[in-house]
């Protein structure tokens, strides 16, 4: 074990925050930003400069549309913990960026409405991280509006999840009654006299033994709204849930915090118990077995590849989280798949836009590598023994379509533009192998990421397309012998194809038809999901 290594990691903490659209993601990111020094203004408010967007939304599309659609990462240090916020897109059009972005993640926080209890999009995020492992912390956000009681919200996570819930802290009232947080842990009561969305506003500290209907005069606070904030105290805590950090790991608990990003009230009491409750970076699963992240040797992988962050530079950056070891600007390291060493001359922070040179990084860390055309998506990188890190997941797209290129003297870079997207991870292609006529069919989990590499195909090289649809709704990749393949049974309208990797499957219009498939051929394996990885290129 390297003993500076194993100190630096115990200072990262490397999380995702996972939500449905207009939860409140990203207004909480920037608040946790503001908090953390990171920035001086929060979404509209005027800094220094002057006005900007979202900090965390750095592509034309997505200032254009409000949303986010592509994850970044940002880092700020606060309680001499080195944070790494890897954010996520929210909106329902979702690509698999999503996906591989929370495999580099230690842990998850789910945002959920209190208005609106748990919605679509969370759920199916929640479930990616309990396939993999990820611990799950709960904000509830928008506490200072009317919605569900905090009861009914933890009841349905409880409901809808199978785990425990396990309150932090509790809100004073709800809606236009909204007063405060009581923080569970230090039996302190925070009043809020001043609300403010562009500051953090300072609270009145209560003992909660103080806090009663006699002294609510006193404490600024209606009667009634302290008499049912005990009841729900005393309710929670005879019902005997405490936080177990073996449990939470496990997935079968999720501490949950009450708060309002939007006012920064109870952000900075959740900044505070997010750290002390959030792992460090821990050891990961190799080919080899554990591999342990306080070793002396490099090792990380490439969990996502952007061309074109910034139209200054045009170039290729590979998002590597770094799993163990210290990495430094210059050294030597080797790609698992290829075997190549390459020499990793310039790595960089990336703060949206922003790029700052790094001369070196720890276990949790996430470094930009300018990438010369030697990296894919779920590369291992590696300094001594040879090993690889488990693949990243590649699911079953939802929507299908075929994109042409209207200029055909364009037809080179709109070849090289795709090409790119699809090294990207931007979106899956499948071709009829059989077929003499040159189709490909794109594919993608969301249907806004055809959005985005037309976009990007316009924007970056200058090439105008038109779009296709097809009926497909789902793949099935198929492992098996060639000769069953070649005979493969299929129900009307569905497609034999292969992926941009060479691998087979099939498209399918419906879940009726990929029961008939398997049951078809029972020779056959069908799988939803492949994996990326070393030897998956």
């Amino acid at each position: 074990m390297n003993r500076t290594v194993d100190q630096q990691r115990n200072r990262r903490r490397t999380f995702a925050i996972i939500s449905h659209p207009d939860a409140g993601k990203t207004t909480l990111t920037e608040k946790l930003l503001l908090f953390g020094g990171s920035i001086e203004i929060a979404g509209a408010v005027r800094g220094r400069k002057s006005q900007r967007a979202a900090t965390s939304d750095w592509m034309e599309l997505e200032k254009q549309r409000g949303i986010s659609v592509s994850s970044t990462v940002l880092t700020f240090e606060f309680d001499d913990c080195l944070v790494n916020l890897l954010d996520t897109p929210g909106h329902h059009d979702f690509s698999e960026d999503t996906y591989r972005t929370l495999m580099a993640a230690d842990a998850a926080v789910m945002v959920v409405d209190q208005a609106k209890g748990v919605e679509a999009q969370t759920e199916k995020l929640f479930r990616v991280c309990a396939m993999r492992g990820i611990p799950v912390m709960t904000f509830v956000n928008k506490v200072d509006r009317p919605g569900l009681a905090p009861l009914e919200v933890i009841d349905e996570i409880e409901t809808k999840f199978g785990i425990e819930v396990v309150p932090q802290n509790w809100p004073v009232g709800g809606g236009q009654d909204f007063r405060g947080i009581v923080d569970l842990q230090q039996d302190m009561v925070h009043l809020y006299d001043e609300i403010s969305s562009s500051r953090r506003v300072a609270s009145r500290q209560v003992p909660f033994s103080d806090f009663t209907p006699e002294n609510s005069e006193d404490l600024n606070v209606a009667a009634g709204v302290v008499t049912s904030t005990r009841d729900d105290v005393d309710l929670i805590r005879s019902a005997g849930t405490h936080f177990d950090q073996e449990q939470f790991m496990a997935g079968k608990q999720s501490p949950i915090f009450f708060g309002s990003a939007l006012t920064n009230i109870g952000v900075e009491r959740f900044l505070r118990g997010f750290l002390k409750l959030c792992p460090v970076p821990r050891d990961r699963t190799s080919n080899i077995g554990e591999i342990s992240a306080s070793r002396e040797g490099f090792a990380g992988f490439v969990f996502k590849i952007q061309a074109n962050l910034d139209p200054r530079h045009r170039d290729r950056v590979a998002f590597v989280r770094v799993c163990a070891g210290r990495f430094e600007r210059d050294m030597e390291a080797t790609v698992a798949r290829s075997g190549k060493k390459l020499r990793l001359p310039r790595a960089l922070r990336i703060f949206g836009q922003e790029r700052e040179t790094m001369d070196e990084a720890y276990p949790g860390d996430i470094i930009g590598l300018v990438n010369p055309g030697e990296f894919l998506l779920g590369d291992t990188i590696f300094q001594g023994e040879p090993f690889h890190y488990e693949a990243l997941p590649q699911f079953s797209p939802e929507f299908f379509a075929v994109l042409n290129c209207t200029d055909t003297s364009r037809r080179k870079q709109f070849d090289r533009g795709l090409s790119q997207l699809v090294e990207e991870g931007a979106i899956q292609i499948f071709h009829d192998p059989r077929s003499t006529v040159r189709e490909l069919i794109l594919a993608a989990v969301g249907e806004l990421q055809f959005d985005v590499v037309r976009f990007r195909l316009e924007s970056e090289y200058n090439t105008q397309t038109s779009l296709s649809w097809r009926s497909f709704k789902l793949t099935r990749w198929i492992e098996g012998l060639n000769d069953e393949v070649t005979t493969l049974k299929l129900p009307y309208g569905a497609k034999r194809v292969r992926d941009q990797f060479g691998h087979d499957a099939v498209l399918l219009q419906t879940e009726w038809d990929a029961n008939f498939v398997e049951r078809e051929n029972p020779k056959l394996r069908f799988t939803s999901m492949r994996m990326l990885g070393a030897s998956e290129h």
